[in-house]
């Protein structure tokens, strides 16, 4: 019985990497950066859309920059007006789930059913069918490789996370400079899962804070799209 406790450590240890881990393809392909030959970032924005999204808009309007907006499809029902905004800004749409549920507590067929449902909608409301897919709180689990295939969806973590729920806008673009780099892929939220009037503040002026500083480094702000695919 010497050897249980270590070894179940371990596999306990590789089950929570499989399931969250930034380069973890064990439950569905994903990838959490770009190329680091190029000075490229993307901004990507989960939970949305909401009524704070026109916020962050107007932030990447004044500077020009493009982002990916991985939308929640109960979101953008409720809220069609502000997911076609995004849109006809010129940014990215992903899909973010339909309901914003923890995955690992679902079978194969609800996980697949409410990635349906959500591209449906998301498609519906903003005129944008997504092509990327992040899932809720980054958990992965069994049946999300099929329903990922099926939908014709590339899987997206992130290398810089900025903990905009819970830290100060200084901290948070804090967190985000110390760690920006070629390629980066950095994950804030405009909305607060399926929260009606949720709290961004902290998001907008921690991005009032990131974005020209980093384009003062000499950054260049792309989508997903264009920064895992230089040439689309």
């Amino acid at each position: 019985m010497a050897g249980t406790a270590p070894l179940s450590a371990v596999v306990v240890g590789w089950m929570a990497w499989a399931v969250r881990g930034r380069s973890s393809a064990v439950f569905a392909p994903s990838v959490w950066r770009g190329p680091r030959g190029a000075k490229s970032i993307a901004l990507t924005f989960d939970d949305g859309p909401s009524e704070g999204t026109t916020q962050v808009l107007e932030v990447l309007e004044r500077y020009r920059v493009p982002a990916t907006f991985f939308q929640c499809g109960a979101n953008a029902a409720r809220l069609p007006a502000v997911a076609r905004a995004v849109a006809g800004a010129g940014h990215e749409i992903g899909n973010h789930s339909h309901a914003h549920p923890l995955y690992c507590l679902c079978p194969p067929r609800a996980i697949r059913e409410d990635m349906e449902r959500a591209q449906e909608t998301i498609y519906a409301a903003s005129g944008a069918r997504p092509a990327w897919f992040r899932a809720p709180f980054g958990v992965r689990w069994f049946g999300l490789r099929e329903a990922q295939r099926r939908l014709g969806l590339g899987g997206v973590m992130w290398s810089v996370i900025g903990y905009d729920w819970s830290l100060k806008p200084e901290q948070v673009a804090r967190r985000i400079l110390r760690r920006a780099a070629n390629g980066a892929i950095v994950c804030l939220h405009d909305g607060r899962e399926l929260r009606v009037r949720p709290e961004i503040g902290v998001t907008v002026e921690a991005l009032r804070r990131v974005v020209p500083e980093l384009l003062e480094r000499g950054y260049k702000f792309e989508t997903v799209s264009r920064l895992l695919c230089p040439k689309s």
